[in-house]
Formats: structure tokens, sequence, C-alpha cells
């Protein structure tokens, strides 16, 4: 985490997703522009969060860690979203792992001096109620997705969601990692990777693959985990 100190972005951030409008009173002296490098972590599941973060730029991942150690996907972020809501109300660890898949902005509130003030505004606890609303609908559909979703759909949309965009996707990913990530076997991943590979939506080069087929890949996809 880096901060950054542009006062034309912060302004532009702050406007752009009318973040004043959510408190009854000016916070802006409260609020920091920070930067998150690619695949740095927002945020780690179980450790302790001093931050609200409103998420303004760049593309994350967020996933949570099973009793048997291995993780499991449950959506992107793209667009504006907030982070620490449920800590917000909770002073435990954060309840998932958000990392961040391009180089991604948040602006940043540190809690601990004015945690009170925040939980007695009324604006800002209507803004929170809507935002809490939005992610437990949200969690509820993923997690119907990781459970109905054929494997291939699934897969579409994380190759999406996180490769990288030259003249054409390109997408590299540990694939054991993947697998779990997914909800799936390892072989079972190899065989659907291979059945893209046929298909012509994707090809494999050397340690990546290339989206070959970019607006089939988005009809499997179906925007799902979003």
């Amino acid at each position: 985490m880096k901060k950054i100190n542009n006062q034309p972005l912060f302004e532009e951030y702050l406007s752009i997703n009318k973040i004043a409008g959510y408190f009854s009173s000016d916070m802006k002296e409260w609020m920091e522009l920070y930067l998150f490098s690619k695949n740095e972590y927002l945020c780690r599941e179980g450790a302790e969060m001093d931050y609200l973060y409103f998420f303004v730029d760049g593309r994350a991942k967020v996933y949570t860690t099973l009793s048997n150690g291995k993780s499991l996907l449950l959506s992107f972020y793209e667009g504006f979203k907030v982070l620490g809501d449920v800590e917000l109300f909770q002073i435990r660890g954060a309840a998932s792992s958000v990392q961040a898949i391009d180089d991604t902005y948040c602006i940043g509130i540190y809690l601990p001096p004015v945690r009170e003030k925040l939980l007695r505004d009324p604006v800002f606890l209507t803004f929170m109620g809507f935002s809490l609303s939005d992610k437990l609908n949200k969690l509820s559909k993923n997690s119907s997705i990781n459970l109905y979703y054929p494997l291939e759909h699934r897969l579409s949309s994380y190759i999406l969601a996180t490769g990288v965009k030259k003249e054409s996707i390109h997408f590299k990913e540990n694939l054991t990692y993947l697998s779990e990530m997914l909800g799936t076997s390892y072989r079972h991943l190899l065989r659907t990777l291979d059945m893209l590979c046929k298909r012509g939506i994707i090809r494999k080069r050397e340690n990546t693959y290339e989206v070959m087929n970019e607006s089939e890949l988005r009809s499997l996809a179906r925007d799902i985990y979003r």
C-alpha cells in the first residue's frame, strides 16, 4: 500500500463516485488516496483491518480460505466498491482476502479516530445498509455459481477477469492454485482448458494461454462472479 499525494486525482475519484454524499458532514480531511500494486493484498482474511476503503479504480479478486486450507473464489471487484464495511461493525479480522489483479486505487479512511462518529451518522449508516445488502445478494448468487455452474463458465469468467489485455488477452496462473480457487480438481481443470483449446476459444503458448475468440469466451462467462 502506497499513499498517493495527487490532489487532482483524489478530487476526481471523490467527484466521480459522489463519495462526499455518503456522509452527513465533511469527511475529506480523514481521507487519503492509496495505491495497491498488482498482486498486493488490500486485506487478508483474519488480519486486523483499521481502514474503510472505497475501491475506485482497478481490479481485484475476493476469496475465502476453507477449513481444509484451500481457497475459494467469492467475487471480483471492478468499479466502485466498499471494503471494510463488515469489519466496521464487527471489530475483528477481515472476513475475506482481497488481492489486486491490476494496480488499484482506493480512498481510505483510518477508522480508530472516526469509528464512533461514523456509527452515529444516519446518512453513512443508510449507505452502509445498501452496501451490505448488495454484498449479501452477490454472495448468495456467487455461492450458487460455485455449486451449479459448469467449470467452463466459471473458468471463462476467471480468465476474462484476471487476464492481461494486450493485442489479445493473455492468461497465466498456477493451475493447482486455480483448481482450488474454482472448487474443482486439477485433472478436471486441465480437461476443461483442453476443451476450450480444441474449440478454438483459447490456445496454449508455452506456459501461457492466449484468448483466440473473446466473444465466445464472454458468452461462456456470462458475467458470473460479478
